[in-house]
């Protein structure tokens, strides 16, 4: 059990630094390299909608990453 919670909670770890990054802060960050910056997403719709969606995941992943963490020491 400890195992499996670890290994989730290296993956969460990893993806809620990549979400931190690809929000744009004042020098763009890596937004702008896979177009969250842009003028439109790759689904044709405003870049309001892409960082709000954006956020949303982030707020989720940073949630989880609490959860795991809290497990974790109480497993541990």
């Amino acid at each position: 059990m400890d195992v499996l919670l670890i290994g989730l909670h290296s993956v969460v770890c990893v993806v809620l630094v990549f979400l931190v990054l690809l929000h744009s802060g004042r020098d763009a960050g890596l937004s702008g390299a896979f177009g969250v910056g842009g003028s439109s997403s790759a689904y044709g719709g405003s870049t309001a909608i892409v960082e709000k969606n954006l956020d949303r995941v982030t707020v989720v992943a940073g949630v989880a990453f609490f959860v795991t963490t809290f497990l974790l020491s109480r497993a541990l």
